[in-house]
């Protein structure tokens, strides 16, 4: 994977788009999977394995192209990453089956939001009144979301919930990482035991898909791998600041790929617990941004 120092901004700007427009592909293609659109739906953790396994192997052709060798990796933080990485994949796409994708893909922006309370809690970080002020609005903004009213209230949109707190505790051991091993490695290396942990937990629900599946659970583990790839090389040029903004447009994404796939048009809950939720998690990045310069 090519890491250039060069910087762009624009170029920044435009994978960035790239990488939500993939990300947002994948629940889509997970969707379709486990709602029974291309053939008898398949559990979500069969959806998981095959994200992993191909994303794995897009991974892998690179890393051997590369000629690169694993080098002082730090295997319990890997395996931890994995761990949770894998679990919030799994509750997402199985999220993404009941729920739209908007309202999914809105709740997984919270993500940050947990991994800066994880953060307190097990690094020790120090968080002033403007973090607090920006979690708390995301966290009004999924309370929207939820449609805690008896008559409104969906009970699949904890699993996407769920998979937000797995993904914001992933976040502390990135951040453990990153900056001690390359990226290319990383991404490896985390999809190497991710594909071990789903291979393991598909075994009692696994089901041979139809054709058409098999061709979706491609696309997902490859669309995974590019969204990795795009994101990857925005970060390098141009400042997190700037880039983290544009990853907003997957909700843009998921709107459009539910409405002309599933025919899904987002209600006024749906839109406003997103805006809520997306305005707290730009002023926690711009936040954080602030704090490293």
């Amino acid at each position: 994977m090519f890491i250039p120092t060069t910087a762009n901004p624009a170029l920044a700007a435009l994978l960035t788009l790239c990488a939500s427009a993939f990300a947002a592909g994948t629940t889509l293609l997970a969707k379709a999977i486990g709602t029974g659109a291309l053939g008898d739906p398949l559990h979500p953790l069969q959806i998981s394995h095959g994200r992993f396994a191909f994303a794995f192997l897009a991974i892998a052709v690179t890393y051997l192209a590369t000629q690169r060798k694993i080098h002082s990796p730090e295997w319990s933080t890997h395996a931890a990453r994995s761990v949770f990485g894998w679990g919030g994949v799994t509750l997402m796409f199985a999220a993404a089956a009941f729920i739209p994708l908007a309202d999914a893909t809105a709740i997984s922006f919270l993500n940050p939001v947990f991994g800066m309370i994880f953060a307190i809690i097990f690094l020790r970080e120090k968080v002033g009144p403007v973090r607090w002020s920006a979690a708390l609005i995301a966290l009004i903004g999924m309370a929207i979301l939820l449609r805690p009213a008896p008559d409104s209230f969906r009970p699949a949109t904890l699993l996407a919930l769920a998979a937000a707190v797995m993904l914001g505790a992933e976040l502390i051991f990135i951040k453990r990482l990153s900056g001690r091993e390359p990226v290319l490695q990383i991404l490896f290396i985390n999809n190497a035991i991710g594909l071990g942990i789903a291979s393991l937990a598909v075994i009692a629900v696994w089901h041979p898909p139809s054709w058409q599946q098999w061709v979706a659970l491609a696309g997902i583990g490859l669309l995974m791998a590019s969204a990795q790839f795009c994101f990857v090389n925005a970060m390098a040029r141009a400042d997190a600041s700037f880039v983290a903004p544009f990853f907003y447009a997957s909700l843009v994404f998921a709107t459009l790929y539910d409405f002309v796939v599933f025919k899904v048009v987002p209600d006024a809950i749906s839109v406003t617990g997103a805006t809520v939720i997306i305005a707290g998690a730009a002023l926690l990045a711009w936040r954080e941004a602030r704090i490293r310069t």
